[in-house]
């Protein structure tokens, strides 16, 4: 179902799935920050399958930051493409709005830039007093500069060893969030003070040149202490893209096992 949550850019167009009654799941689809939406199976395959499984699912058509050097194009229009912070406030009013809508446990998650958007946005409800309850961290990268693995790295390939060398991972991270601000907390999570961070499920691609920020952030939960359930899925990057995959059925089954663990989550005493 289609409606649209009051955000402090203008409308953020969300779509629901699934019946309330147990987890919910705002769910972020990937894209590099510069493209996708609701209609791309990384979020409305995603969404179907976990609704199937036993969750509430709310994903998110957050703010696209502009097309790499192309900063002209989509600046103008009910929704113009802006950089960060942007598709941030987008994913937090998303979130509270949810929230107050809720009485189960409220997770948070995203693939690839939305897992990016995920555990930044999850850092800023922390810091507000209001964390999600558990988040969902699919292939993600979370640090501003995509730390360097030769092992990963030498994993990769096709195409992506090029489009995912770790270079152009830095110029789409570049491209998201000014300099001035690559440092902020609520930018890129990796790095960060995650003291505090809630219940997270990891999941990587082996062949993918993120899964490097996705072991590095994994490692940095555990430090904080954050109870971290890991896996590194046989495929390559944006499995959840592909329904038709291996890797999709089993990270969808092993990502429905972990939220509705009703024991796993301190329930909400929001209203």
């Amino acid at each position: 179902m289609g409606a649209t949550i009051a955000g402090p850019h203008g409308p953020v167009p969300v779509r629901r799935y699934g019946r309330p009654e147990g987890p919910t799941l705002v769910w972020l689809h990937g894209g590099g920050f510069f493209r996708g939406g609701l209609d791309q199976p990384e979020s409305h395959a995603v969404a179907v399958a976990l609704a199937d499984r036993g969750l509430a699912v709310v994903t998110v058509d957050y703010r696209l930051v502009p097309l790499p050097g192309l900063p002209w194009v989509g600046r103008r229009g009910p929704r113009p493409r802006a950089r960060w912070p942007h598709a941030h406030d987008d994913v937090l009013a998303v979130v509270r709005h949810t929230r107050a809508h809720t009485d189960g446990p409220l997770l948070l998650g995203g693939a690839s830039a939305g897992a990016c958007l995920a555990s930044a946005a999850t850092l800023g409800l922390l810091d507000a007093g209001d964390p999600p309850d558990g988040v969902v961290l699919a292939y993600g990268f979370h640090h501003a500069r995509l730390p360097r693995d030769r092992e990963v790295q030498r994993g990769v390939r096709g195409h992506r060893r090029v489009t995912h060398a770790p270079w152009a991972l830095d110029v789409a991270n570049r491209n998201a969030v000014p300099r001035r601000s690559r440092r902020e907390r609520t930018a890129f999570a990796g790095g960060q003070d995650l003291t505090g961070f809630p219940p997270a499920f990891v999941v990587d691609a082996e062949s993918d040149a993120m899964r490097a920020s996705g072991d590095r952030f994994a490692d940095e939960l555990t430090a904080a202490g954050t109870t971290v359930e890991r896996h590194v899925l046989h495929d390559r990057h944006a499995f959840l893209n592909r329904p038709a995959s291996p890797a999709f059925g089993a990270a969808t089954e092993l990502l429905a096992a972990w939220a509705t663990a009703t024991d796993r989550f301190r329930m909400s005493t929001h209203v």
